[in-house]
């Protein structure tokens, strides 16, 4: 789940300084001054939708050592280490990729993640509590997991989805902001404080409804990935590892700040807004193949 969260945490303050950025150089009271042209909007925000996403994804490596907390290896010295190294460099070899970082973060949880602004230039990171509480069968299948997102370019397709809806959010909040402002406060010259006001609560509405549409999408490279970890290690053993964070899994406790692309999902009204499809519907896919 770590991915998306790391991702999602480093567009939103890209986002928020580029947008503080426009508004100090007076880009975008330029585009309110003598009416809203929509045209030009539309060109803006993808301009920054589009930006804001990529910069993210060129930081994506960087923002998830920081935030994880994750050492890389530089010299295999443990078995452990010189086992992760092994495993990963056959994977990447199997799926034609350079070989990806990999790295260790400390933290009781069983998870990992991957990210990285290409294929050939990647990060593979797990978690000292899967190394712990998993079999080597179990974790190499989480390491093929983590190995068919690189593959896939799920993180280029997450970009991708993420500046669709960030143009959107922010083409329709300031179209939203403006007509409020014009028909209800009935402002005549360029913009009054109405507009700042409801364009930054439609800018907060729609950004969650457009998590929803993020989610959406990754919850099904999900099962594109664990398809991937099937044909790489063996469907029985994404299978078995799926049953060993079933049977010791709780709700995964993520920093609020974070929220994304490990291993485990969720349920209910939170399944909206969960990275991951349940543990559940991942087993029955991999049982039908």
């Amino acid at each position: 789940m770590k991915r998306i969260l790391y991702f999602l945490a480093t567009n939103v303050a890209i986002m928020l300084v580029l947008s503080f950025t426009m508004r100090l150089l007076g880009v975008e009271p330029y585009l309110n001054a003598n009416g809203l042209d929509l045209s030009n909007l539309l060109a803006f925000a993808a301009i920054m939708g589009f930006g804001g996403a990529f910069i993210s994804l060129a930081m994506s490596k960087w923002s998830a050592k920081r935030m994880s907390g994750a050492v890389v290896i530089e010299e295999a010295r443990t078995p452990t280490e010189i086992w992760l190294i092994k495993t990963v460099r056959q994977q990447a070899d199997a799926v034609g990729i350079k070989m990806p970082e990999v790295a260790v973060f400390n933290s009781p949880e069983v998870n990992a993640f991957a990210t990285g602004m290409t294929k050939n230039s990647s990060l593979v990171a797990v978690s000292t509590g899967l190394l712990n509480a998993m079999t080597k069968d179990e974790a190499e299948a989480v390491l093929a997991h983590e190995v068919s997102h690189i593959a896939n370019g799920d993180m280029v397709t997450l970009t991708l989805i993420q500046g669709v809806v960030n143009t959107f959010v922010m083409f329709l909040s300031r179209v939203i902001g403006y007509t409020v402002d014009k028909v209800i406060f009935k402002t005549e010259r360029g913009t009054g404080p109405a507009f700042f006001v409801t364009m930054i609560i439609a800018e907060l509405v729609l950004g969650v409804l457009a998590s929803m549409i993020v989610m959406w999408f990754s919850r099904q490279r999900e099962f594109r990935a664990d398809a991937g970890a099937a044909k790489l290690s063996g469907r029985g053993k994404m299978i078995a590892a799926l049953e060993r964070l079933q049977a010791q899994h709780e709700p995964s406790v993520l920093p609020k700040q974070m929220a994304a692309f490990g291993i485990s999902g969720g349920g209910g009204f939170a399944k909206l807004f969960s990275s991951h499809p349940s543990l559940d519907d991942r087993i029955a896919a991999l049982r039908q193949q």
